[in-house]
């Protein structure tokens, strides 16, 4: 019998985070847009990824959850199709960087107050980011200081959707993540023992 070192808060975060991003596929299945497009756990992936992740991990997990999700959504949701990546995915994945460095800055103060300053500097930077992307080289909007302006402004629901998502799905997240530290003191540590 020999002892094996496991990381057992990883396996739960990463669990946490790989179990939203399926529920973002599921949920987008419908293909339609509606009155909740962008009611969606990504934010609440980022910043949550961000808290309780080493540096290293808080980017690659949740980025590469992110992307898997994608490919199925570019194939069940979107374009019908096994894509990797989508035209201006960089964008994206930028803001969804940010977004995680944000959750780092968390780290230090987990409070609710932080968590909804958070949640809306987040939303800020996917709207900024995302929409310069939606902007450049877009026929719809000038090529102008304007036209920007016109972009940010059509964005307002879908924000507002991701505002309400990120507080809604990072309350789960965070709330049962942190009852489940409270509940297992091993998850208060980096890592647990494991006979085999």
């Amino acid at each position: 019998m020999r002892n094996w070192t496991i990381n057992a808060k990883d396996i739960i975060i990463l669990a946490f985070i790989v179990l939203t991003a399926v529920w973002r596929v599921t949920i987008s299945l419908t293909g339609e847009i509606s009155a909740i497009s962008n009611f969606s756990p990504l934010g609440a992936m980022a910043l949550f990824g961000g808290v309780y992740f080493s540096r290293a991990k808080g980017f690659a997990f949740p980025l590469l959850t992110l992307w898997i999700s994608d490919i199925f959504m570019n194939r069940f949701v979107f374009y019908g199709e096994w894509k990797l990546f989508y035209e201006g995915f960089y964008w994206a994945y930028g803001a969804f960087a940010l977004m995680v460095l944000v959750g780092k800055w968390m780290q230090s103060n987990k409070s609710v107050g932080r968590f909804i300053g958070s949640s809306l500097l987040i939303v800020l930077i996917h709207w900024i980011v995302t929409d310069i992307g939606v902007w450049l080289g877009n026929s719809t909007y000038p090529q102008t200081i304007e036209g920007f302006w016109m972009c940010l402004l059509a964005a307002i629901p879908f924000e507002r959707n991701l505002l309400v998502g990120t507080i809604v799905y990072g309350s789960v997240l965070f709330g049962v993540f942190e009852w489940l530290k409270y509940k297992w003191p091993a998850l208060q540590t980096s890592h647990a023992k494991v006979n085999q």
